[in-house]
């Protein structure tokens, strides 16, 4: 009988897998090629945004030095 358990279980890991396996097959793919160029258009596009190729004022930047007090 316990033979009879794994074999089932077996069976439904299998059919399992097997529907992961179509449900990955049915995903729209592109070519690297064609996401490489979307990547690339979108990060220039957005690149004036973006505070690590354009800096901050130093008065937004949460990680600025802190400033020592005047009083100590």
């Amino acid at each position: 009988m316990s033979n009879n358990n794994a074999s089932s279980s077996s069976v439904a890991v299998a059919q399992k897998a097997v529907k992961q396996l179509r449900l990955e097959a049915k995903v729209r793919r592109i070519n690297v090629s064609q996401a490489a160029t979307d990547l690339k258009n979108f990060c220039l596009q957005n690149a004036h945004k973006d505070p690590l190729l354009m800096g901050m004022p130093s008065s937004d930047n949460p990680f600025r030095p802190p400033k020592s007090c005047g009083l100590l």
